[in-house]
């Protein structure tokens, strides 16, 4: 066994001379057999050794189970770290079953206490029946490809050294060094799925194939072989489709939409993890949805996803951790020339001149014998109509947005002048009328200094 475990160990490169490892410790055959088995190599790897226990507090006699696990590292000399967490309770706050909410504490506890122990790696006693099982869970779960790959032997800062080793190997092991373990009832509460994958599903499948436990183990060894080769692709497609990071991520829908089939949606987890940081929550349908988003007709859309906001802005999918928020700008009324400024930095200045000058996306001037105050400076409403000067006819504002795709958030931030009718779009275009002649003696001319928050886009 030892032999093989520093095998293992040295073909995933797991542990390095000179580092500390947590080992996760329940009491239960396979945790004791990953504390013996790192105790009894750790000179020879170089390694220190450390344990972390947590008390679920679903069973009862959780607490046995706690002091059979200080005794044993105490009789070793294996520092070991005690925690609890009312597992019940927590599955009840987050919304989770029983299995997932003891997972989830389970990780938490165990990066705590690894980060305050200075422990660079941490060992999980997972053998090769945990994972068929696994495999077994998420295909019923409907995992894609790259779930099948079920747990990795190395996945920073977790290590599972065990993965190879069956279930009888480490009880055997156990029998020759003498050591007994705990046997935690709840491993045989059918009310749980992997204890009913373990005891129905499992005992079934080995009457078609008594070596199925096997096989599953290699598939999902294949799988994750594959992952590796898919993850250089996925990197290269997310940096050809990256445009920015800016207030979420930005993607080019046009690089997404060129993708093949079994890569796309590859991408979109990649995208996804990068911007929450996991991939809680999210199922094939969510990737689905999002994969109609990008390709529908509709040049511009949302979507909610859990932890996340995506929105399709014309060629660029945008991805946010929440829904931006929405704007609400009060109208200035322009009374007088002079300079207005807004609480963003930005700046309007108003003068009278008696001749026309030199106009600019930022620069709009109006024959003041025709347009005289006030007016209003003000941001975009429902059935605003505009006629841009060069256009034949007028329209509404909304559609000249959308003919020059102008995304709704900066519709939103876009100021106006406006009488009447809508007299300049600040930044994109004045109107077609009021232009004043040289003859006209009286310009109201308008410049516009964009603030640090609203730069219009452009």
């Amino acid at each position: 066994m030892d032999k093989l475990f520093l095998e293992n160990i040295q073909r995933y490169c797991l542990l390095a001379p000179g580092e500390r490892v947590l080992a996760a410790v329940s009491g239960g055959a396979d945790s004791l057999a990953l504390l013996a088995l790192l105790q009894r190599n750790a000179r020879i790897l170089g390694i220190d050794v450390a344990a972390a226990h947590l008390d679920h507090c679903i069973r009862p006699e959780s607490g046995v189970d706690a002091e059979f696990v200080r005794r044993l590292c105490a009789s070793l000399e294996v520092p070991l770290y005690l925690g609890a967490r009312p597992v019940p309770e927590l599955a009840r706050y987050w919304g989770d079953g029983l299995e997932a909410a003891a997972r989830r504490a389970r990780r938490e506890f165990l990066l705590e206490t690894a980060m305050a122990q200075g422990c660079a790696k941490v060992a999980l006693g997972h053998h090769r029946g945990d994972q068929a099982e696994t495999l077994l869970h998420r295909l019923l779960r409907g995992s894609g490809s790259s779930g099948l790959g079920a747990m990795q032997a190395f996945s920073l800062p977790f290590i599972r050294p065990l993965l190879p080793f069956t279930r009888a190997q480490l009880r055997a092991f156990l029998a020759d060094l003498g050591w007994s373990f705990v046997e935690d009832a709840s491993n045989h509460d059918l009310r749980f799925t992997r204890n009913r994958i373990r005891h129905q599903l499992l005992p079934l499948l080995e009457n078609f194939n008594p070596r199925i436990e096997e096989h599953l183990f290699r598939l999902a060894a294949r799988f994750s072989t594959e992952e590796d080769f898919w993850r250089e692709r996925e990197d290269e497609a997310l940096a050809r489709a990256f445009l920015e990071q800016k207030d979420g991520l930005h993607l080019s829908r046009g690089v997404l939409l060129a993708l093949h089939p079994a890569l796309s949606p590859r991408v979109l987890r990649r995208a996804l993890a990068l911007l929450r940081g996991d991939l809680r929550g999210i199922s094939a349908r969510h990737l689905h949805d999002l994969q109609r988003l990008i390709e529908a007709e509709s040049p511009q859309g949302e979507l909610d996803l859990p932890g996340a906001w995506i929105g399709r802005r014309y060629d660029r999918l945008w991805m946010r951790r929440q829904r931006p928020p929405t704007v609400v700008v009060e109208p200035v009324e322009i009374t007088a020339p002079g300079s207005y400024f807004f609480a963003d930095g930005g700046e309007l200045r108003v003068s009278v001149a008696d001749r026309p000058g030199e106009e600019n996306v930022w620069t709009a001037e109006f024959d003041g014998t025709r347009i005289d105050f006030p007016l209003w400076w003000r941001t975009f409403q429902p059935g605003d109509r505009f006629r841009p000067a060069g256009a034949p006819g007028g329209k509404k504002l909304k559609s000249f947005f959308i003919d020059h795709k102008v995304e709704k958030e900066t519709r939103r931030r876009l100021w106006l002048l406006a009488k009447d009718e809508i007299l300049w779009v600040a930044g994109f275009r004045r109107c077609q009328d009021y232009r004043p002649e040289a003859a006209c003696g009286r310009v109201l001319r308008f410049v516009y200094r964009p603030g640090r928050a609203d730069e219009n886009g452009l």
